[in-house]
């Protein structure tokens, strides 16, 4: 289960792209979570994916 506030749940996002996953995509298709819906989630505090880092910035 992912946090469902903004804040911690960019840090659990981060964290998983960090230590487990080359890409949010790969991370979404093995937790079985929305993409759309973490994108809007961290949208709402001014956090967008950069594919080049592999984190939300």
């Amino acid at each position: 289960m992912i946090p469902k506030d903004p804040a911690m749940l960019l840090s659990y996002v981060n964290l998983k792209l960090r230590d487990n996953y080359d890409s949010f995509a790969t991370m979404c298709d093995d937790l079985d979570v929305d993409m759309a819906e973490i994108i809007e989630k961290l949208k709402s505090i001014d956090y967008e994916y950069d594919e080049n880092t592999n984190q939300f910035v």
